[in-house]
């Protein structure tokens, strides 16, 4: 019998009100449940931010060097559970177990950034224009935080938005994506192991439209932080607008790399693979598009094919395996769609382009990695975000036009250039228009201790990672001490 699984509010596991759940499944092997979920409704999210809003008041007082605290035996239980963690997240959406590995090492370098974060939450103290009179802005929590993350990474950005929050002082409703609910309720387990109190942290399953738009929607939550599609974004930001909700969107992509004419071209190779076709392509940084120089193009598509070709599909968990299945059926779906859409807009299927068959496959969502030759840039398949083993080859006369091409997307998230010459990559590093470049390296490889996030309709300008996620999960307090015994006024003419 599958596992039951729970919501985790107001410090204790419950069902949905409701009584309905839902099954969790394996992607490479349908037939295998994980777990059943519970499939909740806005009465439980209300219940979950309600209790949020109580322990806010006790949560917030907490010193953050002590929160930091916290987040540091965080980090210590995710290092002892590193391995179970990573074959968990590979049974629930797919990926090989390298990467999962990977995905749990950056929720373990998250929380401990997170907390020496603690003993920093840097203010600033300014001179007054005036004498006696002191002055400072510090960083205080701002309530309830609604974080509402996806599958594709589900212990690494419940991690990039939770550990900050937290330790900021926030408390947390948190609702995972539906494809992921065990390793989120595995990291609440964690958390709460590690000494966060019940009320502080609450876990709420279930679907988009009651759940996550419940969270966005409530008067009593205070910020959500989303990472999903540009579709979804726009409406979260509509419906958050209503109570003046600060929001954090990181949605969609459709990065590229470019490689020119005097790159390291097995240097290049290696970083398209790994963009490409990592994660199944189901990141919201992985490479779509490989834009390459007229002179080396016919020479590196002959090395891309040969490797690509040889790259083994089947179920993360096995060893060996190159690249896993996609998500679920949906995607799958979505994938074998856009081949049809390249095909039909004139593109030529170098290779791939198929579902898969052979031993291990048949009950799995698997998709061969695919790539497309002959695309123009004005193509969907060029445009548009696939989430999928697709890889469209763009070619290109010279670096201006390179640059171009790759910023002719509503996206910005992320860009890669592959050039020997200091002056042309400092060019592109100027002229792409991306919340983040790599210089020789894929697009796909962000750490934890950096901003994280693009421009245009990737996001609205907020970055997660790093020193910058702390500005969203606080607000600045002004503070001025006049000790000089009268009245001062300032914004007078005193000139």
């Amino acid at each position: 019998m599958a596992k039951k699984f729970q919501n985790f509010i107001d410090g204790k596991w419950c069902d949905a009100l409701s009584g309905k759940t839902f099954e969790n499944r394996n992607p490479a092997n349908w037939d295998e449940v994980i777990g059943t979920f519970p499939k909740s409704g806005k009465e439980d999210v209300d219940l979950a931010v309600k209790a949020a809003r109580r322990a806010f008041e006790k949560w917030r007082l907490v010193p953050a060097p002590k929160r930091g605290d916290i987040m540091r035996r965080v980090g210590d239980l995710m290092v002892a559970r590193k391995e179970e963690l990573a074959r968990q997240m590979t049974r629930e959406m797919g990926k090989v177990l390298a990467e999962t590995r990977g995905d749990v090492q950056e929720g373990i370098d998250t929380a401990y950034y997170a907390s020496s974060e603690g003993r920093r939450l840097f203010g600033a103290t300014v001179p007054s224009e005036l004498p006696n009179k002191f002055n400072m802005a510090v960083r205080v929590p701002i309530g309830v935080a609604g974080v509402i993350t996806p599958w594709n990474f589900p212990m690494a950005i419940p991690t990039w938005k939770i550990f900050p929050a937290l330790l900021s002082g926030n408390t947390v409703v948190f609702k995972p994506a539906s494809d992921t609910p065990a390793t989120a309720t595995s990291l609440v387990e964690i958390l709460l192991e590690a000494g966060v109190p019940g009320g502080v942290i609450n876990i709420v399953h279930g679907g988009g439209g009651e759940v996550g738009m419940g969270i966005v929607g409530h008067e009593d939550v205070d910020l959500v932080s989303f990472t999903g599609s540009t579709s979804v974004g726009k409406k979260i930001s509509e419906v958050a607008a209503g109570t003046l909700k600060r929001v954090s969107l990181e949605l969609g992509g459709k990065n590229a790399q470019l490689v020119m004419d005097d790159a390291d071209l097995d240097l290049a190779l290696e970083g398209v693979l790994w963009g490409a076709f990592g994660t199944t392509g189901q990141r919201c940084t992985a490479t779509s598009r490989l834009i390459l120089h007229e002179k080396i193009y016919d020479r590196f598509m002959g090395m891309l094919l040969e490797r690509t070709k040889n790259l083994r599909v089947g179920d993360g968990l096995q060893p060996n395996v190159d690249v896993g299945p996609c998500v679920n059926e949906g995607q799958q779906k979505t994938v074998v769609s856009y081949v049809e859409i390249g095909l039909a807009e004139g593109a030529a299927l170098a290779c791939g382009g198929h579902i898969p068959s052979g031993p291990g496959l048949a009950k799995g969502w698997f998709h061969e990695p695919t790539i497309f030759t002959g695309v123009k840039p004005s193509h969907r398949i060029a445009q548009e975000e696939i989430f999928g083993p697709v890889l469209s080859v763009i070619r290109t006369g010279s670096l201006a036009e390179g640059i171009e091409i790759l910023n002719g997307t509503v996206y910005g998230l992320s860009s890669s250039v592959y050039t020997k010459n200091v002056n042309a990559a400092f060019q592109a590093v100027r002229d792409i228009k991306a919340g983040i470049t790599y210089i020789n390296a894929p697009t796909i490889g962000a750490e934890a201790h950096m901003p994280f996030g693009g421009v245009k309709q990737t996001g609205n300008g907020h970055r997660e990672g790093g020193w910058t996620v702390y500005d969203f999960f606080t607000e600045w307090k002004t503070v001025y001490v006049d000790f000089s015994g009268g009245l001062q006024r300032a914004q007078i003419d005193n000139y």
